[in-house]
């Protein structure tokens, strides 16, 4: 099975290490089907992550909502008993034994504000139940409320016994309990007491709220947290309140029209909040449905954890949301790949056929025919340099046909006079014969040389698509991360691929001149150039989370190699971004028009700065400010060089904790230094740079030494 692979791969690459078409369309189309299935990977699981921890800060919200509606709701019931027990009407009626007025007070407060139960306790008198907590702080005369578990003797002795016994009803992921029946009641009990005219405390005012399948109680809580527009549509809200594990009152439906009364939370929530005390943020299978869901437990007045207190809403409408957006996202992903494939195919198109017409007729050279690349519809580059070839051609043809006949003229009159001669001095034969030999070598040499040029201009245009493939192909490396591993094997394949192309074109360039073809000026737009040169370090920039603003505003265009400034700028934005710090840092690019003479471009930072003692030394070679083992100290010496070749210059002004601002002065036309000039110009500070290389170096070998002798020892 192996071998089968084996072999399949091998007939697939093949035609690419053969054929430059194949290498360059799997050069161009080998980034776009490798990076866009991994970042659409890496998207759908980023979104996802960022969707749910927003339902989770959401629902963590709502849940804290329904706290503090919960706690309102229940100093709410204490502010109504305080309002009642600071009557003047109740303390008289209370003074006087009137029973019937208390009770008339008593029913009229029950009835508006709900109380399950209401009655009038003597100060002196003890629980009939037990002393709770709460009557102890009221009779010191501090008001109290709290929750509180009674059980089924306490329900039936304050007339709470009916209604409160629950079945329990199975649910899933729920803890097994051997228990059937819930018969415990869950009230909010506020104490108040009522005090004498002296300050004394009369009598306790008691009241409690049932909270067992009391339905307008998390209904009220609910259409608080859960108002209209605050969900999906679909999704509903739900509140609930948990004895134990079990639900006593909610909202969340068990079918259609019935609560699910009775039902449990699952193990996982159980555990987590009434067993460790700790609130559950997270997605959670709610009876028969996962919800986001949001638990806090419930601590009676004596601080034990005897319930919960649910929040959240159904994660369906949601979850469906989600994937709508990825087929979308995933769709728009393969129009881009379809959209790009097709542009990239197109376009390769322009580059094949010049280069293999140009490829036919060296070969028809080689076997001696006259063969040419004829008519192109390419106006790049590469058709230029066919239509030189063929320019070339002809040229060599008519040169060969002139040294031809030349050399015809040249032999019927060395033998007319040989003819005479020979008889004389058989060495004039040989000299002749080898006159002839000479003339088919300088033929040869001439044609050779011809080609040689013609291979340098070809290996020249190569190199520039060649470099470029190579620089995206590290931006998308360092943008995968870890996630390139599994499209490492590819990655090493175009690797080794670009560096195969860069071998042949450095053997070629062997028989030209490179000084023919380095240091060319054009027009340069020095706008553009800014923006592709902020695209190059755009990755550095994101890694280091440092934003690169871009102000370009200048309308002159300088006449300037652009490889070399883009060399500069790339040097100095790599700079500013190393010296902003990681808060709060951020670079400014700009551009501006200097007046009549050309461009100021301008590369700020709000960084470190610079030292004023170190200052007039940053164009040094060999002196840098960073720390040890990072950079040569050469980058602004040699982006100093390149612009002073022009005529521009390259300055600099930085206060320490404030920023540094690079400024490069460009001319519209540039006036070219010869290298003499330049060499001399530089050659001090270069002398001082050495100097103290030199010095660094001495003085770590004398480290090393000692530390070889202290092994030694």
């Amino acid at each position: 099975m192996s071998a089968a692979v084996g072999g399949l791969l091998h007939r697939l690459i093949a035609p690419i290490r053969r054929t430059f078409r194949y290498k360059l369309l799997a050069l161009s189309l080998a980034p776009i089907l490798l990076a866009t299935p991994v970042g659409l990977a890496v998207v759908l699981y980023w979104g996802g992550q960022f969707a749910y921890e927003q339902l989770y800060i959401k629902v963590n919200t709502d849940l804290s909502v329904a706290h503090d509606v919960f706690l309102r709701l229940r100093q709410g019931y204490l502010d109504r008993l305080g309002r009642l027990a600071e009557s003047y009407a109740l303390r008289t009626a209370l003074e006087r034994g009137d029973a019937a007025a208390i009770e008339s007070r008593l029913d009229e407060l029950r009835d508006g504000a709900g109380f399950s139960y209401l009655q009038v306790r003597d100060a002196a008198a003890p629980d009939s139940v037990a002393d709770s907590p709460l009557l102890a702080r009221a009779r010191a005369g501090q008001p109290a409320s709290g929750v509180e578990i009674f059980d089924a003797e306490a329900l039936r002795r304050h007339g709470l016994a009916e209604g409160v016994r629950l079945p329990l009803v199975a649910t899933p992921r729920a803890v097994p309990s051997a228990r059937r029946v819930e018969d415990r009641g869950m009230l909010i009990r506020a104490v108040y007491p009522v005090r004498e005219r002296d300050g004394a405390v009369l009598a306790l005012l008691d009241g409690g709220v049932l909270l067992n399948r009391n339905f307008a109680f998390v209904d009220a809580i609910r259409d608080l947290v859960y108002g209209p527009g605050s969900l999906r549509e679909g999704s509903i809200g739900t509140v609930t309140v948990f004895l134990d594990d079990v639900r006593i009152s909610t909202n969340v439906p068990l079918k259609a029209g019935e609560r699910a009364l009775g039902t449990r939370v699952s193990r996982e929530v159980r555990e987590q909040v009434l067993g460790r005390g700790e609130n559950w943020i997270d997605r959670a299978f709610v009876v028969n449905d996962w919800y986001i869901s949001a638990y806090e437990p419930i601590f009676d007045v004596a601080g034990e954890r005897v319930g919960m207190l649910y929040a959240g809403y159904l994660e369906a409408p949601y979850r469906t949301f989600f994937w709508q957006a990825a087929a979308v996202l995933l769709a728009l992903a393969l129009g881009f790949v379809a959209l790009s494939a097709a542009l990239v195919v197109r376009g390769a198109k322009s580059i094949f056929r010049p280069v293999e017409a140009m490829a036919r007729v060296v070969q028809a050279t080689r076997r001696g025919e006259d063969v040419r690349i004829g008519e192109l519809d390419s106006q790049d580059e590469i058709g230029t340099l066919a239509r030189e070839f063929d320019a070339m051609l002809h040229l060599l043809q008519r040169q060969h046909r002139q040294i031809s006949a030349a050399a015809d003229e040249l032999e019927q009159k060395v033998d007319e006079r040989t003819t005479e001669l020979r008889r004389k001095n058989e060495d004039l034969q040989r000299s002749i014969q080898l006159l002839r030999q000479t003339r088919k070598q300088l033929v040869m040499a001439e044609k050779l040389a011809a080609l040689g040029e013609l291979t340098a201009g070809v290996a020249h245009e190569i190199n520039n698509p060649t470099a470029v493939i190579l620089g995206n192909l590290e931006v998308i490396r360092a943008e995968l991360g870890e996630h390139a591993d599994c499209v490492r094997d590819e990655i090493e394949l175009i690797d080794e691929q670009i560096d195969r192309i860069r071998d042949i074109v450095n053997n070629l360039l062997q028989y030209a001149r490179p000084q023919q073809y380095a240091g060319y000026l054009e027009e340069v737009d020095v706008n553009r150039l800014v923006e592709r040169t902020g695209k190059l370090v755009g990755h550095l920039a994101g890694r280091a989370g440092i934003p690169v603003e871009l102000d370009c505003c200048a309308g002159i265009a300088v006449c300037i190699n652009p490889q070399e400034l883009q060399q500069v700028l790339v040097n100095l934005l790599v700079n500013a971004i190393h010296a902003v710090d990681d808060a709060g840092g951020e670079v400014l690019v700009s551009t501006r028009d200097w007046e009549d003479h050309g461009v100021l471009i301008r590369v700020a930072d709000n960084g470190c700065g610079i030292p004023a003692e170190r200052l007039d030394r940053i164009f040094d070679p060999f002196y840098s400010t960073k720390g040890q083992g990072e950079g040569t100290g050469l980058g602004l010496s040699i982006s100093y060089g390149l612009v002073r070749r022009y005529g521009g210059n390259l300055s600099v002004e930085s206060r320490p904790g404030e920023g540094s601002v690079f400024t490069v002065a460009l001319l519209r036309k540039p006036v070219l230094l010869d290298d003499e000039a330049a060499l001399c110009e530089q050659f001090v500070s270069a002398a001082a740079g050495l100097s103290e290389l030199s010095t660094a170096t001495r003085a770590a070998t004398a480290t090393a030494t000692a530390a070889q002798r202290g092994v030694d020892a």
